[in-house]
This record gives C-alpha cells, structure tokens and sequence, in this order.
C-alpha cells in the first residue's frame, strides 16, 4: 500500500501534491475513454488512481471539473496549436491548420485521449459543454482574432466544423472510403475548404 492511499484522510504533503494530481489526471482520462461521461465516477477515478474519493475532490472538485482538466490536458496538443500554425499570416492558414490538426490524429499517442473527448462529447450535454468551451478559449478564438472580417467568428467555427467533422466521421465512425484513404489526400481536400470559411469573401 502506497503512502497516499494509506493515508486516505487529510491533505497530502505538499511535496506528494504533484505526483497525486497527475496519478488522478492519468486514471480520470482513462477511466472517461473506456467507460465515456456517463458510466465514470469520482469514485471509480478514485479507485483507479489507489486514492480516497476525497482527494479527487479535494484537488478538482466536481466530476464535471475532473473531465475538464483531463481534457485540457488530453486536447492541449490538438487546440494548442503553435503560433505559427494559428495566428501565422491568413495566407495558407487552412492547410496549416488543416496539416497540424491531422498530424494530431494520426499520432497513436494523442489519438486516444482525443478520441475519449470526442465520444464523450457526443453522448453527454455537460461534457459537449466543457468542450465547446475549451475549443472556443483556445483555438477559435485565437484563429477568429486573425480574421479582419465582421464574421470572423462564425468562419472560424465552420473551419473547426470542418475539421472536427471530418475527424469524426474518419477516426470515431470509420466511414469508408474516409477512413482508410490517405492522409496526405484528405489533407489536399479538406485544407482548400478550411482556408475558403476563414478568407473567402
């Protein structure tokens, strides 16, 4: 028995607090891609992570809470795109975006995780909520603030549509041929139409 679980009553020491954090980030991501929103728990986190539920709330509060800092986290690679890739000169933007967001998905490492947001997302309000909220402070509107046009956020939502649509339906779904057609051509499809929501008049 480690000494956080045998101590489950209390605050840990603060030199524990870091490790105790990520174990509990670590087993909520895992947790939240196998069982979805719904069927996971602050409980069953808890036990996957060998602390008290107590600790869960203690550094994250609410399961709400826990899902969002799993996903900030999980999605920081897909919506923390470089500078160079969001707020780069409008010209060529969309196969920028279109390479970067892609390059994301095809990785196996940073696939999982996103797939986990992405379900849970579609199945549950609370969930669809938090990610509508992540995607929109860390990557619309970073794109949207280099649209010198009055609908600059509704283009950069549609370019995300895009993305995300197509992501979807290729990664979660699996429609075929999508699915398994390359990604350099799906790339050479989707990007010219990114670029068309974000400049076209």
């Amino acid at each position: 028995m480690n000494d956080v679980t045998a101590r489950k009553r209390g605050r840990p020491r603060r030199t524990e607090s870091a490790d105790t954090r990520d174990l509990i980030l670590t087993a909520a991501r895992e947790e939240f891609s196998e069982r979805g929103y719904e069927k996971t728990s602050v409980r069953g986190i808890a036990k996957a992570a060998g602390v008290d539920s107590a600790l869960v709330h203690h550094y994250f509060g609410t399961k709400e809470q826990v899902f969002e800092a799993a996903i900030e986290v999980a999605a920081a690679p897909a919506l923390g795109a470089p500078d160079a890739v969001a707020e780069g000169p409008l010209e060529g933007v969309g196969e920028r975006l279109t390479r970067y967001i892609f390059g994301v998905w095809e990785n196996p490492a940073t696939r999982t995780p996103l797939l986990a947001i992405v379900r849970s997302a579609v199945n549950n309000e609370t969930a669809a909520a938090v990610f509508r909220r992540i995607v929109a402070s860390q990557l619309l509107r970073r794109i949207a603030a280099q649209v010198d046009l009055p609908d600059a956020e509704l283009r950069a939502e549609l370019a995300a549509a895009q993305l995300v649509g197509t992501a979807m339906l290729r990664y979660v779904i699996k429609v075929e041929p999508l699915a398994s057609a390359d990604v350099e051509q799906i790339i050479a499809r989707v990007a010219p139409v990114v670029q068309g929501h974000l400049t076209n008049p």
